[in-house]
């Protein structure tokens, strides 16, 4: 494929009025040639969709048709296939599926009794083309792919699902996930650290039809490496030291609903095949385990790594990138929206339990200035710990420019890191990781009263891995209070 031309798979945006396109694509020829991020620059973005028709044009249940933009989609006689061949008593229960890959409609056998015809011939697996033939039992059902262009404009309202943000490139984000949440594709969010990825998948999830499904929430950069594949695929008992009973995983927990694969960048290139393997066969073996286990869910997918990078350096597989990157949203940065920051801190200042706790707040002038001047390297994470900061830090009403931590202020001093040089290179490196392990660790229990669970969440670490620190460290979480 020509790098420069648009994969019907992505996600494009329309050029803006200076005629500047906003699409970010790879080097030519470079790894993930073809696949666009979507970066949302202009005020509108065209969302360029992939549906497919299947009409049965002869046999008993002659007439039915169905419209789906699924990446997947089943054929058969039982209810709960997508196009259901109810009077047809020589279609399979599940007689065959379609698969929306990225090159282009795979239609794939279930293991029928009868098998699958395309144009006549019997097939396993074969690509579709427009005006394709498939017989299935008595029933000849047409194929034909629909490629559909929707323009989204900007969304009038300035919060959805708990993301706030009133400047076009949010109000741009709120609109899209409205848009491609009832899409029963893989996405893939990527941005910096602290963007709101977590959010944005749980509005996709809470906006889909999969709402009243589980969304299960797996950090695969938190946890130790030795149980990333147990986490993901659940084990039986005995697999391995310490499996004393069996355990469902991440997929089987996410079946009917919604699983959030956060920092899939740092998945294990040994593990990547044996995900892929889920997501085609919608099916997983447990560590130590021989049965398969069916799994339906939808997969969202967030990384702060450039994954085309990534691919390239041989970190990453492309055809796994290709299989979850249905749509890749890009998150902008808090520095590239600062008009939101009044407006987020309004918010999390009105937080009920913020009011109960703190009572009524405001921000000087003065502070907002140099809230608004600082980069906010860790994004919106970044900005509601400081406020936690501010919170615990200020006394009276009016937050002023003293609360703020040294370097929202600009008064931040860089000094040598503290080590000795007296030591051996790899054990001085392993005291200073120590030393910052557990003044981090301390800072934060600190500012978040002893409370584990939030302060996983103001960390970005999975909530076992404060506990393996505290642990570590000896540190009494409960009776760390604010100094």
């Amino acid at each position: 494929m020509n790098p420069k031309e648009a994969h019907p798979d992505d996600v494009l945006t329309n050029p803006g009025e200076n005629g500047l396109d906003s699409i970010v694509a790879p080097a030519e020829g470079g790894v993930g040639s073809g696949t666009e991020v979507l970066v949302l620059e202009s005020p509108r973005t065209t969302l360029k969709l992939r549906k497919c028709r299947i009409q049965v044009s002869a046999g008993p249940d002659e007439g039915k048709s169905l419209v789906s933009d699924k990446e997947r989609l089943r054929c058969g006689a039982h209810p709960t296939n997508d196009l259901v061949l109810a009077e047809d008593r020589t279609a399979s229960r599940h007689h065959f599926e379609i698969i929306n890959t990225e090159r282009g409609w795979l239609l794939v056998d279930l293991n029928s009794t009868n098998g699958t015809f395309l144009d006549g011939r019997r097939i396993e697996r074969a690509y579709l083309s427009a005006g394709a033939q498939i017989r299935a039992g008595s029933s000849t059902l047409t194929f034909a792919p629909i490629d559909e262009e929707v323009t989204v404009e900007p969304d009038r309202e300035g919060e959805l699902c708990g993301l706030v943000g009133q400047s076009v490139k949010m109000r741009q984000v709120f609109a899209l996930i409205k848009k491609i949440a009832p899409m029963d594709v893989s996405v893939i969010i990527g941005g910096e650290t602290g963007t709101g990825k977590e959010l944005v998948a749980r509005a996709i999830h809470e906006l889909s039809g999969r709402k009243k499904g589980p969304m299960v929430v797996l950090d695969c950069g938190a946890i130790p490496p030795n149980l990333i594949e147990s986490e993901l695929f659940g084990h039986e008992k005995g697999s391995f030291t310490g499996a004393m009973a069996a355990r469902p995983g991440a997929f089987e927990r996410a079946h009917g609903g919604t699983i959030f694969l956060d920092e899939l960048g740092e998945l294990r290139l040994d593990l990547q095949p044996k995900l892929l393997r889920v997501l085609e066969n919608r099916e997983v073996r447990r560590v130590g385990g021989n049965d398969t286990l069916e799994v339906d869910c939808r997969v969202i997918a967030a990384t702060n790594r450039d994954l085309p990078k990534e691919i390239a350096a041989g970190n990453f597989r492309e055809d796994l990138f290709f299989r979850l990157s249905v749509i890749n949203l890009q998150l902008p940065p808090l520095r590239e929206r600062r008009e939101d920051i009044p407006l987020i801190l309004k918010r999390g200042l009105a937080d009920p339990e913020v009011m109960a706790r703190h009572g009524r707040k405001r921000i000087s002038p003065e502070a907002l200035s140099l809230l608004m001047a600082y980069a906010w390297p860790g994004n919106v994470r970044e900005l509601m710990n400081v406020l936690s900061h501010v919170l615990a830090f200020s006394d009276g009403e009016e937050v002023l420019p003293e609360h703020l931590p040294p370097r929202v202020r600009g008064q931040q001093r860089e000094g040598p890191l503290p080590f000795n040089e007296h030591l051996t290179f790899k054990d001085a490196k392993e005291q200073l990781l120590e030393n910052f392990e557990r003044e981090y660790v301390t800072s934060v229990l600190t500012r978040c009263e002893g409370n584990l669970s939030r302060a996983a969440r103001e960390s970005g670490l999975h909530r076992k891995s404060i506990e393996r620190l505290v642990k570590k460290y000896q540190l009494d979480a409960k009776g760390m209070k604010p100094r």
